[in-house]
């Protein structure tokens, strides 16, 4: 043969192992997917991901391992965008090797706490508009004394004063120290239901 002429093909060889066919078998032993194994330790990373938004205080009352506390609190510390992420998955390492149902409970809450905060701020900026209003504000503070029993009426009345001269010196800014200590002093006083 010359150096320039094409080769015969090889002939075909049986491959070891068993029939293709075969290989498509599923096996109900088996277990879960990789797929699955890996959804699971994404949601056990995300998991993580929230434990780094509980203060420690938190963290200390559920009573975690001190691994994962220790990768936590290395990781709040870390701001390179490579290295956090490495460490969070670190984290999700950690997380596989405790009862994450605990964890997921106490993020949970801590943000059901934080959602009610929220809330109840909302409900004060909004009282105190009402409060400040010029035409429904006495009427306003007429319910919430019946309301609130309890309320240092003298220096409610103070505050709004101060407030209202606040506003109307200068009506775009709504952030005068009148404006901020009636809000104060209404976050301070108990809701209406616990009064």
């Amino acid at each position: 043969m010359s150096p320039l002429s094409p080769r015969p093909p090889r002939p075909k060889r049986a491959r070891p192992g068993p029939p293709s066919h075969e290989l498509h078998v599923i096996d109900d032993d088996e277990g879960p997917s990789r797929t699955q194994l890996k959804r699971e330790a994404d949601a056990l990373q995300k998991l993580g991901e929230e434990l780094l938004e509980l203060p420690d205080s938190r963290l200390d009352a559920i009573g975690i391992d001190e691994n994962l506390r220790r990768a936590l609190r290395e990781c709040r510390k870390i701001t390179a965008h490579g290295g956090r992420k490495r460490q969070l998955q670190y984290i999700g390492k950690l997380m596989r090797q405790v009862d994450a149902a605990p964890l997921a409970e106490a993020v949970a809450a801590f943000k059901l706490g934080h959602a009610h905060d929220q809330l109840r701020l909302h409900r004060l900026e909004a009282l105190r508009e009402e409060l400040l209003a010029e035409h429904a504000g006495d009427a306003a503070l007429q319910r919430y004394i019946e309301e609130h029993p309890g309320v240092d009426v003298q220096q409610l009345r103070s505050l709004l004063r101060a407030a209202r001269k606040d506003a109307a010196a200068n009506p775009e800014a709504r952030s005068g120290r009148g404006f901020r200590e009636l809000f104060q002093f209404l976050k301070a006083q108990p809701e209406a239901g616990d009064a």
